[in-house]
């Protein structure tokens, strides 16, 4: 996948990069590819479809249907050349947001959610509200979530763009700072177009050296969003 350079993107993951708001540190990055294989991409695309299919080959030689086409996974059913097509470029995307860690593809379909504007827009208000102050002291006029969907509508047009979440249990949590209070993995995919931006968002304790376990941190935060959250 090609980088594509993009200002206001870029803007956005300065300001994201090491955001400190006292008791806690934001920590993103929000960046665009195109979709076409590049290098070492290529060998591993193929690498991802192989996976895809050797797991379905496996699965058809048994009775029962495949547990990876029972998921409820936005990518439909793996038989169908497009979803393999959509889950390759998905991986893709995640090795190139976290490039030292090693994903399989059967395993990430299985934390993908799919997401419309409208709930991805509730997450980022709730968890995201401090750091819009934040923008709108430093910066002003425009606030950070219009912002945003400006920056990400310039690269993908959300009008034909399919969200994507990836939202992955402990053990295939591929983020390489432990100890985060939440962390969010979001992909804006146009198909016609063959972009993704990818929009990685986590939020650190600056308490724990100050003797607060993270258990009881999470949970007095977890309070406090659903307190805010229109559920």
């Amino acid at each position: 996948m090609k980088f594509l350079e993009c200002a206001p993107l870029d803007r956005l993951s300065d300001f994201l990069s090491n955001l400190n708001l006292g008791e806690r540190t934001i920590k993103g990055c929000i960046e665009a590819y195109s979709c076409k294989h590049s290098g070492a991409d290529k060998k591993l695309s193929i690498s991802l479809s192989n996976e895809i299919l050797d797991y379905l080959g496996k699965s058809s030689d048994n009775d029962s249907p495949s547990p990876v086409d029972s998921l409820s996974s936005p990518v439909d059913s793996l038989s169908a050349r497009t979803s393999r097509k959509t889950l390759v470029y998905l991986v893709l995307a995640l090795y190139h947001m976290y490039p030292d860690y090693d994903f399989s593809a059967v395993k990430a379909h299985q934390f993908f959610t799919e997401e419309s504007w409208d709930s991805f827009k509730q997450i980022f208000e709730a968890y995201m509200f401090e750091a819009s102050k934040e923008w709108a002291e430093t910066f002003g006029g425009v606030s950070l979530l219009d912002a945003l969907f400006k920056a990400v509508d310039e690269v993908v047009s959300l009008d034909d763009c399919e969200i994507y979440g990836y939202l992955p249990d402990s053990e295939a949590d591929p983020l390489p700072e432990r100890g985060a209070i939440w962390s969010f993995n979001f992909l804006f995919y146009n198909r016609k177009l063959k972009r993704i931006v990818t929009f990685r968002l986590s939020c650190f304790s600056n308490l724990i050296a100050d003797g607060f376990s993270l258990d009881e941190i999470c949970d007095e935060y977890d309070e406090e969003i659903f307190a805010d959250m229109d559920i």
